[in-house]
C-alpha cells in the first residue's frame, strides 16, 4: 500500500494488531501488518522473555510493545507509594462485595486475597515503569505505545534517545490535541466501540473530529481504533483520513490467542449488544464482555468503582479464580467469566489463525475500496 506508515514502520499493509499474546504479535508481523504486544502487567523479567521470543520469530519484521503509564500519577508523591500502601486504601466494603459476589456462585473465597507483594501498580509510577521500558528499549522495537493518557516526559524523553516512535492511544478530541503537543508520533484515536479503555464518541464520528483538530500537527500519523475487525471497516476509516487501523478484539477468537477457551466460545457466540462499558474492572472506563460478573457490578448495591490503579486490586484476583475455574469446566465460573472485547465482537464468529485474519482484512479492503472508487463517476 501507498502509506506514510508504511514507509515509517517498513510493513506492507498499516494493520496494527494489540495482543497480549506473542504468537499473535509474531504471525501478524510476518504477514505484512504491525504486531503490538500488550505489556501491562509484565515484570521486566517476564517482558524479557516475551520479546526475546518475538525476536527469534517474527523473522526481523518489526513489532512495538504497549503499557500503561498514567502522565497523572507521574509525580512525586505517587512515586513514593509502595505496594502496600496503595493496597492499604482499599475500603473493606469493596473486598466483602467480591466475597459476596463468588460465594453467591458456590465459589470459595479461601485465600482469594493471598498474593505476592510489589508489581501491582508499580508500572504506574515512573520507580516502576522505567525497568519495563529498559527491557522494552533493548530490543528492537518500532513502536512504543502508552495505552492511556499523554506519555510521561520520561517515557517520551527514552523514546527519542533510542530513536523509537511513540503512539497513544485517546478517546476524545481534546485529549488528541494535548498528545500531539506532547510530541507523539502516532496517535491511536478510539471510539468507545473498542474493548479495554475507551471513550463515548463514536469512531465514525471521533475520527474526523480529531483530524479537524490536528490539523496544526501534519507529522502526526492517525490510526483508527474501536470496533474494526473486517477489512471494509478499515476502508471506511482511511477513506474519513485515518492511515492504519489499530485493531485489539479481533485477534482474540484467533486460533493462537491464549484467550481463557470458555472466554473464547462466548465471544464466538455473543452479539455486538453483549458488551458493556463500566469502571468496574479498572476504575476507568472499559468495555468487557457482559456476563453476571458485569451485571453484579451495575446492581444497585454494588459499591462505586474505586479510582485506577486500586479498582484492578478488587477485581483481578477473583477474576484469576473465576477464569481458572471456568477453563476447568465449572458451569457458575463460566457465568460469571468476561474479558475485554468491543462491540465488534459480534462480526467474530469463526476462530481462525491470525495469519488468516492478516489476509482476509487485506482481500475485504481492497474490495471496498474497489466499491469506493467505482461510485465515482
Amino acid at each position: 500500500m501507498i502509506s506514510q506508515l508504511c514507509e515509517r514502520f517498513g510493513i506492507e499493509f498499516p494493520l496494527f494488531a494489540f495482543s497480549h499474546c506473542r504468537d499473535v504479535i509474531a504471525e501478524v508481523s510476518k504477514a505484512g501488518g504491525f504486531g503490538v504486544l500488550g505489556a501491562a502487567g509484565h515484570t521486566p523479567e517476564s517482558l524479557e522473555i516475551e520479546l526475546s521470543w518475538i525476536d527469534d520469530h517474527v523473522d526481523g519484521k518489526p513489532y512495538g510493545v504497549d503499557i500503561i503509564v498514567p502522565n497523572s500519577m507521574d509525580s512525586k508523591d505517587s512515586s513514593n507509594l509502595s505496594p502496600e500502601d496503595i493496597e492499604a486504601r482499599i475500603p473493606p466494603e469493596h473486598k466483602a462485595y467480591v466475597e459476596s459476589i463468588l460465594a453467591q456462585n458456590g465459589i470459595d473465597t479461601k485465600d482469594l486475597w493471598a498474593r505476592p507483594r510489589g508489581g501491582f501498580g508499580d508500572n504506574m509510577r515512573e520507580s516502576g515503569a522505567a525497568p519495563v521500558l529498559d527491557v522494552a528499549f533493548s530490543h528492537p522495537i518500532k513502536l512504543i505505545v502508552n495505552a492511556l493518557g499523554v506519555p510521561p516526559k520520561f517515557m517520551m524523553d527514552r523514546a527519542r534517545e533510542e530513536g523509537v516512535a511513540v503512539g497513544a492511544l485517546t478517546g476524545a478530541r481534546e485529549h488528541a490535541i494535548k498528545h500531539c503537543e506532547s510530541g507523539v508520533d502516532v496517535l491511536i484515536v478510539a471510539g468507545t466501540e473498542a474493548g479495554g479503555h475507551c471513550g463515548e464518541v463514536s469512531t465514525l464520528v471521533l475520527v474526523p473530529e480529531v483530524l479537524e483538530a490536528i490539523q496544526d500537527f501534519p507529522d502526526v500519523s492517525v490510526v483508527a481504533a474501536g470496533g474494526i475487525v473486517t477489512g471494509k471497516q478499515m476502508a471506511a476509516c482511511m477513506a474519513m483520513g485515518a492511515e492504519g487501523a489499530w485493531t485489539g478484539s479481533v485477534w482474540l477468537t484467533t486460533i493462537e490467542a491464549e484467550t481463557n477457551p470458555a472466554v473464547k466460545e462466548k465471544m464466538l457466540a455473543a452479539n455486538s449488544r453483549q458488551t458493556v462499558r463500566s469502571r468496574s474492572r479498572t476504575g476507568k472506563y472499559t468495555r468487557q464482555l457482559r456476563s453476571q460478573w458485569t451485571d453484579a457490578w451495575q446492581a444497585d448495591d454494588a459499591p462505586a468503582p474505586l479510582p485506577m490503579p486500586l479498582q484492578s486490586l478488587v477485581s483481578e484476583p477473583a477474576l484469576r479464580k473465576i477464569d481458572k475455574l471456568a477453563e476447568a469446566g465449572d458451569p457458575a465460573a463460566k457465568n460469571l467469566a468476561t474479558y475485554w472485547v468491543g462491540q465488534g465482537v459480534g462480526l467474530m464468529n469463526n476462530s481462525v489463525s491470525a495469519r488468516t485474519v492478516v489476509y482476509d482484512f487485506m482481500e475485504d479492503y481492497a474490495a471496498a475500496a474497489e466499491r469506493l472508487s467505482a461510485s465515482i463517476s
